[in-house]
């Protein structure tokens, strides 16, 4: 696509996204919306992101994101129109999370539903997160905000909120359904990868017993949260959150691609696993099974793993033209061998401090 056809579409979509806004009400106490400018918001590996910067009829300024379902999208994923509800029933809960507002469909590609959300400050670049000397501060009490906000999202379940996922209800535990999944996307690879197939058969035969749903986020690691100096900014990025186990959560931070180089703090990169589970469990005020811990942690890399292949596949199949997604897919073979070291080692001293891990 070349320049002025992408000058073109961003002049359409800008003249679409102020007269959503205007209609929807969106700073009608400042007299409504007067003009917008929207540029593609760089770094989100899975939707379309753009930046919208807003001037009411007043004068004043504001800025917000628009999130808008991708012509193509990893599997698991949940549209927009889905995960605005769930971002809805975190901030109710208590999640420092933005809102979304405003929803729309079509309004950046046929069919595509679309929210806003407001702007966010601080640094979300994992790299960044887990090693600025400016965020030293914020890096030693991340796990003593994190854990109650996990906690917070947790609260929520099928009983609390039957309407989520369009009414959608579990049907087999979360062991169970994290298992079929998997041999799901094992089938959709174009190639067969034999330590996926092996770490499978493991999943397979040690799946733990669990049959208490509640809401998971999906994707809770260090590059999905704001940071500033001061602490947490907000959680983002809910696309793969669904019905599942709490274990899932507490494991996927700790997958060592999340861990942004910084491996003896296996938790983000910024914590020790010990400190995360005595937090989170004297704030729910329950007992979590270190072995479960462990189970969905090798889940984790493997699902992370597959997910790495898609992203490549993404870019080799057209629909996609940022070639972060296929360097994204050289990182397969990187979760394939820490899934098999954790499935050799066995279940980490998770009460007790073990930087080994």
């Amino acid at each position: 696509m070349g320049d002025a056809t992408v000058a073109d579409d961003l002049a359409g979509l800008q003249q679409r996204v102020r007269e959503h806004l205007h209609e929807a009400g969106a700073g009608s106490e400042a007299g409504g919306v007067e003009a917008v400018t929207v540029r593609p918001l760089p770094g989100g590996a899975c939707q379309d992101n753009f930046v919208v910067e807003a001037t009411w009829i007043d004068g004043t300024k504001g800025r917000l994101v628009l999130r808008s379902d991708a012509r193509s999208s990893l599997l698991g994923s949940v549209p927009r129109r889905v995960e605005a509800p769930v971002i809805a029933a975190a901030v109710a809960a208590g999640v420092n999370t933005p809102p979304a507002l405003w929803p729309a469909v079509g309004l950046v590609a046929p069919g595509a539903s679309a929210y806003f959300m407001p702007w966010v400050t601080g640094v979300a670049i994992g790299r960044k997160v887990v090693a600025s000397p400016k965020l030293d501060n914020a890096r030693a009490g991340l796990i003593d905000t994190l854990a109650p906000q996990l906690a917070a999202i947790h609260s929520i379940n099928p009983t609390s909120h039957p309407d989520l996922f369009d009414g959608a209800t579990p049907q087999r535990s979360a062991a169970d359904q994290a298992v079929a999944d998997l041999d799901s996307y094992l089938d959709r690879l174009p190639t067969d990868r034999p330590a996926l197939l092996f770490i499978g058969d493991w999943l397979r035969e040690n799946r733990p017993d669990e049959d208490h749903h509640v809401l998971v986020h999906g994707d809770f690691r260090t590059g999905n949260f704001m940071v500033d100096a001061t602490g947490l900014q907000g959680i983002l990025d809910w696309e793969f959150a669904h019905w599942g186990s709490r274990c899932e959560d507490l494991s996927w931070i700790c997958v060592r691609d999340w861990r942004f180089g910084v491996l003896n703090n296996p938790v983000g990169g910024f914590g020790q696993r010990a400190r995360w589970l005595s937090v989170y469990e004297s704030t729910t005020k329950m007992a979590i099974d270190p072995a479960h811990l462990h189970w969905w942690e090798v889940m984790g890399n493997a699902r992370w793993a597959i997910g790495a292949v898609q992203q490549s596949e993404r870019y080799l199949s057209g629909k996609e033209r940022d070639l972060e997604y296929l360097a994204i897919g050289r990182r397969t073979v990187e979760m394939e061998w820490e899934a098999l070291r954790l499935i050799r080692t066995g279940v980490p001293r998770w009460r007790a401090e073990n930087p080994a891990d």
